[in-house]
C-alpha cells in the first residue's frame, strides 16, 4: 500500500463535502486533495489532481454524477465510489453508475444520519484502502506482463477440476465490485442449468431490486429479488433482498420455500452469505456448488468450510479479476477452493459442470 491515498470529494452539499472529508482524513493514510461542487468541477479536478480515488455524488447541478462519471472514465480513468440516496430512483442511478465503471457506492443517508456513524466511517475507509490497494496490484501485474518476455504464471493454479456430481443448487456470495461483476457472469449462464441459484450481494434495500431487474434483462435465466414464500424453481436466480437474510425451508410436500427474515439479527452483514449458504447446504447438502467472488472480509468462509466437510465443491474468483480480493482470498488461503478462476471463466465452468453434467 502506498504511503498516502489521495481522494477527491465531489458533492453539491457543503455539509456532505465536509463530513466526507472529516471521515476520510480521520485515517492518517488518507488525504483529501480536493473538493468540487458539481460534476463539471469534479471532472476538471480529476484531470488536474489525478487522485487515487473519487467519491462522487449522483444528483448535482451543472453536471450530474453519471455524466461526470462517463467523462472521467473516458478521459482520466479513476476508481470512483458513488454517494447515492436510498430511494428507488437513487438505486437505479447507482446500478447504472456501477455499469459505467464505478467500483462501489455508499448510501448517503446511512453515511450521516446514523447511530452507527463509527462503523460507517470505518467501512468507507476500509473500502477506499482496499480498492486502491487492489488497483495498485492490478497495475503492477499489468506492468510485469508488458515488460516480461515470458508469460506471467498465475499465482494460484487450478487445484483440481470441478467434478460433475449432479449439482442441485448454486449458492454465490459477492460484495464490493459485485454488481459490475455479476453482469459478466449471469448473462453467460446457460438457460438449461435446471437448478436454482441463490445470490447474496451486500447491498441496502431498494438497491437489490434494481440490480435484480437489470440482471433479469440481461440474462437467459429469470433473475428476481427473492420474496418470502417464493417456491424455489429451477432456472431461477434468487437475489437476497437488502436488509434481510435469505433462507430455505421445506413446506412438507417436497417443495422448497424461501424464507426472508431479519434473524439472526447479530450477523455482520444482512443479507449474509454464510446465513444463505448454510441454509442452502442444509437442503441440498454436498450437491450445492459454492461460489465466492469479489468483496471485502470473509463472509461465506464458514459455510464453504461446512460444504467442503460434506464432500462438496467450491469456486473462488482469482485475485486479478476481483475489485477487492477479500472474500475469495479467505477461501483460497483456507485451502477450500477447488478452482480459482477469473470472473469470465466462472460461468463457463458452471455451465460445464452443472448444465452439461447431467
Amino acid at each position: 500500500m502506498k504511503e498516502n491515498i489521495s481522494v477527491l470529494v465531489v458533492d453539491d452539499s457543503a455539509f456532505m463535502r465536509k463530513s466526507l472529508s472529516i471521515m476520510l482524513e480521520s485515517d492518517p493514510g488518507i488525504t483529501v486533495v480536493g473538493t468540487a461542487r458539481n460534476g463539471e468541477e469534479g471532472f476538471q479536478q480529476a484531470v488536474k489532481l489525478k487522485p487515487d480515488i473519487i467519491t462522487l455524488d449522483i444528483e448535482m447541478p451543472v453536471m450530474d454524477g453519471l455524466t461526470a462519471l462517463k467523462k472521467i472514465m473516458s478521459e482520466c480513468p479513476t476508481s470512483v465510489i458513488m454517494v447515492s440516496s436510498i430511494t428507488t430512483e437513487g438505486a437505479q442511478a447507482t446500478i447504472k453508475a456501477l455499469e459505467l465503471g464505478a467500483v462501489d457506492f455508499i448510501p448517503k443517508e446511512l453515511s450521516f444520519i446514523s447511530v452507527n456513524i463509527t462503523s460507517i466511517k470505518d467501512d468507507l475507509i476500509q473500502k477506499v484502502k482496499e480498492i486502491v490497494r487492489h488497483k495498485l496490484f492490478q497495475e503492477r501485474l499489468q506492468r510485469i506482463k508488458i515488460s516480461s518476455v515470458v508469460p506471467v504464471q498465475k499465482s494460484i493454479n487450478l487445484s483440481q477440476e470441478i467434478p460433475q456430481i449432479g449439482y442441485k443448487a448454486i449458492a454465490l456470495g459477492i460484495s464490493t465490485g459485485g454488481p459490475f461483476t455479476l453482469q459478466k457472469v449471469l448473462p453467460v449462464l446457460s438457460a438449461k442449468l435446471n437448478v436454482p441459484m441463490f445470490i447474496v450481494q451486500h447491498m441496502p434495500p431498494k438497491f437489490t431490486k434494481s440490480l435484480a431487474e437489470r440482471l433479469n434483462g440481461l440474462s437467459f435465466l429469470e433473475v428476481k429479488e427473492a420474496e418470502d414464500g417464493d417456491e424455489v424453481k429451477p432456472n431461477v436466480v434468487y437475489l437476497a433482498p437488502g436488509g434481510f437474510h435469505m433462507k430455505l425451508k421445506s413446506n412438507g410436500s417436497n417443495n422448497i420455500i424461501i424464507n426472508i427474515t431479519k434473524e439472526p439479527s447479530d450477523s455482520l452483514h444482512r443479507p449474509s452469505v454464510d446465513v444463505m449458504m448454510n441454509s442452502v447446504i442444509d437442503v441440498y447438502g454436498k450437491y450445492t456448488l459454492g461460489v465466492i467472488m469479489t468483496g471485502m472480509g470473509k463472509d461465506g468462509f464458514e459455510a464453504i468450510k461446512k460444504l467442503k466437510a460434506l464432500g462438496g465443491h467450491a469456486i473462488a474468483q482469482e485475485e486479478e479479476s476481483c475489485v477487492v480480493y477479500g472474500m475469495p482470498k479467505a477461501i483460497v488461503d483456507g485451502g477450500l477452493a477447488d478452482a480459482v478462476l477469473s470472473a469470465e471463466k466462472i460461468p463457463e465452468v458452471i455451465n460445464k459442470v452443472v448444465a452439461n453434467g447431467r
